[in-house]
């Protein structure tokens, strides 16, 4: 007998529920229990559109969208592969950032060229993966709080559990939890 079948129920949001394994109620309704997740549109969407971003943001067709996103161009450190990646552009200190929780950061390992099309033009770059936590916290905060909770999550791709920008400590465990991390775009040359 399982514990369903023996009363054992658990109420909306309370731990088993939120796991979902198997409960056959309140699918659905669990409730986010960390301060930061991540919060990307759904893989296939961004395949589908990707495509035509890349294009849009090389021409003056982009408009406002080339200052809030970037396409950013490298080759695999393993693989030699050309990658071109439209992200999310985020200016902190006068200082051009990609954002990101996703595989392609470590070829920034180090440091690495780039190319970048940003607000229509392409430059060269170098490009730095920060991965140090307490750097880290700091320019996720920084940048939610430049765009205001609801936009942040939209710009940065995360969701946040409470209606407003979380705290340093917060965006410190998302940074080791979710393996958060920051390439640092400077001009070359």
């Amino acid at each position: 007998m399982n514990a369903y079948a023996r009363g054992e129920v658990p109420r909306c949001g309370s731990n088993a529920i939120s796991t979902n394994h198997g409960w056959p109620y309140c699918v659905g309704m669990t409730k986010q229990s960390y301060a930061v997740e991540i919060g990307h549109p759904p893989s296939v969407l961004l395949r589908a559109i990707n495509p035509t971003l890349r294009f849009m943001l090389g021409t003056p067709l982009a408009g406002p969208l080339g200052r809030q996103l970037m396409v950013l161009s490298f080759t695999g450190r393993k693989t030699g592969r050309r990658f071109s990646l439209p992200v999310s552009a985020h200016v902190i200190d006068n200082d051009l950032y990609a954002l990101a929780s996703a595989g392609w950061k470590h070829n920034f390992r180090g440091g690495a060229p780039a190319w970048v099309v940003y607000d229509g033009k392409k430059i060269a770059m170098s490009g730095e993966l920060i991965q140090d936590r307490d750097v880290l916290s700091d320019l996720y905060l920084r940048c939610a709080q430049s765009y205001g909770a609801k936009r942040a999550q939209r710009m940065m791709g995360l969701k946040f559990r409470d209606k407003r920008i979380p705290t340093r400590e917060e965006f410190g465990e998302a940074v080791d939890r979710l393996k958060l991390a920051a390439v640092k775009l400077t001009p070359s040359g």
